[in-house]
This record gives structure tokens, sequence and C-alpha cells, in this order.
């Protein structure tokens, strides 16, 4: 009997496809407190590494006799150690995770979520270990993408796999809780890269200004711009083929944007709250509501992405029935989740102020989303 290993883009599709899989995560009560895999058929149990060794055969009574154990901790060692232990001690199908949480936070996956015009397809990049959402529009043969991860070789892979032609970029606006790939991935393939003005008043860089309004053709396909402040001062979201609303950090399926990680609660809790009641409220309500994160895998759709109709989000999202604007302003302001983790250094990097080499930066990521609001 051996360890052996699997990588997270095969244990997200397991994830994905439902199956019922046992994890061992061996991290400290605290980081796992703070952010651990889930899934809807996953059940995790959390013990330290250095407290395993007396207790591996109370562990193992928890795992049915013929299922496999996943082994997890931050990076791949520590869970490579402490299943070479549960193997010494007798058991088998014992496998440790590559790469740990570090790998779980960066795997992109690919999901289509419908057709577009004359041919189209519209990607959901699906980062399941930090909640963010990103897209790819592809038509004609042409591609845009929208809130681009700085794990940029996934697209770029899918892009030549595809045969598509990146000819542009958008963000939705200035992140804070993740570090924007859109403009690297715009220089590296020569496509026109956009960002909202009303963020940009800080960047140091070159940029291509995305109005309310405005209608970028890519292919065959038509992106128009809806000015939606209220998570930054300049969130803009994006209308594809009059069929898809992508929201940005605006309106997720299961609740609403936070207002704060400028330091502009009490300022922009009035345009979010705009936004919601006032611009979006005017959209069909058939549109498909493509937000730019997810907060739990109770949002995931059966084929692993997250997506609802903007008519049924009006029915169904806490943050949209709350008719009293007292009550609102309540909500937003005095229950915000903590801030997402080095949150005011990815903004300076967004800008352009900050430079950070690559471990720097994926160390600046870990953790889970915190851009909704419960």
């Amino acid at each position: 009997m051996s360890v052996k290993m699997i990588g997270v883009k095969e244990l997200v599709k397991k994830i994905i496809q439902g199956e019922r899989l046992y994890i061992l995560d061996v991290r400290t009560k605290k980081s796992f407190d703070d952010w651990k895999v889930e899934g809807k058929n996953v059940e995790v149990i959390n013990l330290p590494s250095s407290e395993l060794l007396e207790v591996i055969d109370t562990v193992m009574e928890k795992v049915p006799k013929g299922e496999k154990l996943y082994v997890i901790c931050a990076k791949g060692k520590s869970s490579l150690m402490a299943a070479e232990k549960i193997v010494q001690k007798g058991y088998d199908n014992i496998y440790s995770i590559e790469g740990g949480m570090r790998a779980w936070s960066e795997h992109l996956e690919p999901i289509k979520v419908g057709d577009l015009n004359n041919g189209g397809a519209l990607y959901q990049f699906v980062r399941i270990g930090k909640g963010c959402l990103s897209y790819l529009i592809i038509s004609d043969g042409k591609g845009a993408l929208v809130d681009t991860n700085r794990m940029t070789d996934t697209y770029e892979e899918f892009l030549t796999n595809h045969s598509i032609e990146l000819t542009h970029v958008f963000d939705t606006h200035l992140h804070a809780d993740h570090i924007s790939g859109g403009r690297r991935i715009a220089n590296k393939l020569g496509a026109a890269y956009y960002l909202p003005p009303k963020d940009a008043g800080e960047v140091l860089f070159e940029f291509n200004p995305i109005n309310d309004g405005d209608e970028i053709t890519v292919g065959n396909s038509k992106v128009k711009a809806v000015y939606s402040p209220g998570h930054t001062i300049g969130s803009t979201s994006f209308i594809i083929d009059n069929a898809y609303l992508l929201t940005g950090d605006i309106l997720f399926v299961d609740s609403i944007g936070r207002p704060d990680l400028a330091g502009k609660a009490e300022d922009w809790v009035g345009d979010l709250r705009n936004t919601l009641y006032g611009t979006y409220k005017g959209l069909a309500d058939d549109l498909v509501v493509l937000p730019a994160h997810y907060m739990g895998i109770n949002e995931m759709n059966q084929d692993g992405s997250i997506s609802e109709r903007l008519g049924v989000l009006y029915k169904e999202n806490h943050g949209l029935n709350i008719q009293d604007e007292s009550e609102f302003r309540r909500a937003v302001t005095d229950k915000l989740p903590p801030q997402p983790n080095s949150y005011e250094e990815i903004r300076q990097l967004n800008m352009g102020k900050l430079k950070r080499q690559e471990v720097e930066q994926s160390e600046m990521e870990i953790g889970p989303n915190r851009c909704a609001i419960r």
C-alpha cells in the first residue's frame, strides 16, 4: 500500500459531479474555520497533523469502509506526511491533494453557461476555492474576457485550444478581493483593455474607458455597458446579446454586494440601493444573472455553474426585498463581514501602484470570498 496523489482539477470535477467525498484537513483549527473545501456531498474532518498519529484509528472510523480519504493541508507537504502515517497504520485508498489549499484557491474550471447569437457561446470560469467567477464571450472566432483572474495561463490555454482571438478584456470594477489578470493578458495578446473611468482615477496605466450605454461588438455579439454603482463608485454591469447580465460584485445569486471595500460604505449604500431597486428593476426579468462571485456551494447549479434569472432573484434574494430604505441601509452597513485578506494591497496592485512577485500575490489572495453581504 502507498499514498496516492490527486490534483485539484480532478477533485473539482468530483465535487461538481456530486460524488460523495471524505476529506481530512490537517491544518490548524483557526485556518480551517476561516476557509475550507466545500461541496454538496463533501464531508470534511479537521485534525491538525501534529495531533493525528495518536488518533488515526478514530479518524478512520468516520470514513465508511471502502471509501477513499483525501488529505489536504496548506501547500501539499503536510498532507503527504499525514497520508503516509495513515497508510503505515494499514489503511488503503488514502490520497494526498497536490498543492493543498493554495492549489485549491487557484484552480479555474471552465463551464459553458449558454449560447450566443449566430453560434457564439458564453463560458463561466469557476474559481471554486475562492468563489470568483470570470467569463469568456466567444463569437465568430473572437473572444472577450470579463473579470479575469490572476491565473491567466488557464484562459490562454482555452483560447488556443478553441482557436479564439482575444480582442477585448473588461473589468466590471476595480477589484479589491482578488488580483486582476485583465490588463496583463490584454497586453500579452494584443486585446483592448476596458475599465470604468470612475474606478480609475488613481490607476497608473492606460486603459479604455467603458461608460453607461456603450456598446462593444465582439464577433457577432453585442456587449452593452450598464452603469451600476454601489460596490464601487464605478461598478459597471454588462448585458450580452440581451440575454445575460454580468453583474460584477453588485448582485449575487444569494446575496448582494458590499459597499465598503474602499472605506465608502455610508457614501455608497445609496448608490447600491438605486442600482438594485432602480436600474436593475427596469431590466428584463428573463435576463440570466451571472455574478463575479458566489458565497456558498448551495448556489451552484447541477453543472457547476452559478446563475439565476433576474426575475427569480427579485422573488427570492432577501437583499432585493427590503422595501424600507432605512432598514436597507442598516442591513448593508451594520452587518458587514470581515474584510478580504490584503484587500488594500490588492487594490493598490490593481491600480498599478504596487508590484509583487508571484508567490507574494498567491499569499495575498489566500482565503474565502468576502465581497457579499448575507
